[in-house]
């Protein structure tokens, strides 16, 4: 039997860029995403002119090493921690362009924003890759396959970049799922065809098999994760003692028992679109922000919690971004305040009518448990009235879909709209 179909057609190998794979995802719900050659995507983002060329991210002293590179300049031999020099001989005709640490730093923010929004679990390995546990999205957002195809649409269109997503029942598959569907994939290892996919690749596949450790399994004829699945682990403890003989054969029969881990608690809800076209009608921005508002509010009400700050993110055309908060005299979880307040901050920020915007953002941050705050009625306000209206709407939702109910100003709509990666939630 062949490996699982890696795309539709039923082809095996890697998925072409910008393919899924098309295989059952029940059962897998831990997310591997990886930024394809993040920096230098990052750069090219920048300078378009360079697209489809070999570009190599890092310093050009005599010390420096490759901090990145495109994928252009790595079909030359040219990989990341290589001396820099080593790199220009490989492929002298590359663009080497210096790092800009902050613009990296800053970009990361906001991918793993896109990832705060789909689930709290999520565990960042480095500036540009995370593990997600999803399971708690799925009734709302799809299939684990649909959440990761929706993360790859939010980061090309929020940040002009790719990413490759693996989807599996465990960290360790799903990360050799990111690896083997890079650049601009996603490969589902099904939860039933682990051991079909993994037996056949090379020991290396294994986390903790490096050069030496990859030496003494040759030397014992053991090439394959399939030969080390069939070894017994008291072979493995002979020359390896009794803690790595345990984790070589754990992954080779592919289990992993390790969770995804965030040791951070989330500290604020948001939602943020990028539109299709870059928007100056200060009619259309309000729209976008009573519908970010309302999906913020609805977070705010699914864990719980209220919040006393509200931040707008306004994204102008050069991709120069303002933020502008406020925090509020009472936590609140109502919509309308969370839009009032936007619409306030918006005002503010001397881009009504004056800039083009390409993205728009809301965030709601300073959360408390809403049972433990208490609201102060104006004279003749109804206890509980805006969030009993919108408790409901949240049922209605939430049983026949985001669409089923919301504020009459979303339902008519204007171009230009965002396109969306996911419904109102």
């Amino acid at each position: 039997m062949g490996g699982p179909e890696l795309h539709r057609g039923g082809s095996r190998g890697v998925v072409p860029p910008g393919q899924q794979q098309s295989g059952n995802d029940v059962g897998c719900h831990i997310l591997h995403v990886d930024m394809d050659a993040f920096y230098a995507s990052v750069e090219i983002r920048d300078r378009p002119e360079l697209a489809g060329q070999p570009v190599i991210v890092g310093g050009l002293s005599g010390r420096s090493v490759v901090l990145s590179a495109t994928y252009q300049a790595r079909a030359f031999g040219v990989r990341s921690a290589m001396p820099m020099a080593r790199a220009r001989r490989l492929c002298p005709h590359a663009t080497v362009i210096p790092p800009r640490h902050r613009l990296y730093g800053a970009v990361s923010k906001e991918v793993m924003a896109i990832f705060q929004a789909v689930t709290p679990l999520v565990q960042p390995l480095s500036l540009d890759e995370a593990f997600l546990d999803v399971s708690g999205a799925i009734r709302l957002l799809g299939s684990p396959a649909d959440i990761g195809q929706r993360i790859r649409a939010d980061v090309a269109r929020q940040q002009q970049i790719t990413c490759s997503v693996g989807v599996a029942s465990n960290k360790f598959l799903a990360k050799l799922a990111s690896v083997h569907c890079k650049p601009d994939g996603l490969l589902v290892i099904p939860a039933d065809r682990v051991l079909e996919f993994l037996h056949p690749l090379p020991v290396s596949a294994l986390w903790g098999v490096g050069e030496r450790t990859g030496q003494t399994l040759a030397r014992l004829g053991l090439r394959t994760v399939g030969d080390i699945a069939s070894t017994p682990v008291r072979s493995l403890e002979a020359e390896f003692g009794p803690a790595t003989a345990a984790h070589l054969s754990a992954l080779a029969s592919g289990r992993d028992s390790r969770s995804v881990e965030t040791s951070v608690r989330e500290k604020s809800v948001g939602a943020e679109e990028t539109f299709d076209v870059d928007v100056a009608d200060p009619e259309v921005i309000r729209r976008e922000l009573l519908r970010l508002s309302r999906r913020t509010a609805r977070a705010l009400r699914a864990s719980g919690c209220a919040a006393r700050t509200i931040t707008v993110k306004l994204r102008k055309a050069d991709f120069r971004t303002i933020t502008r908060s406020r925090t509020l005299s009472e936590p609140t979880d109502v919509t309308q305040r969370i839009y009032d307040t936007a619409c306030a901050l918006y005002e503010s920020s001397g881009l009504s009518g004056q800039a083009r915007l390409r993205l728009v953002g809301v965030r709601a941050s300073g959360l408390l448990p809403a049972a433990a705050t208490s609201t102060q009625l104006a004279l003749g306000d109804r206890p509980s009235s805006w969030q009993a209206a919108e408790t409901a709407m949240d049922r209605i939702t939430g049983r026949f879909g985001a669409d089923a109910v919301r504020p009459a100003a979303l339902v008519e709509r204007r171009a230009p709209e965002p396109r969306r990666s996911r419904p109102d939630a």
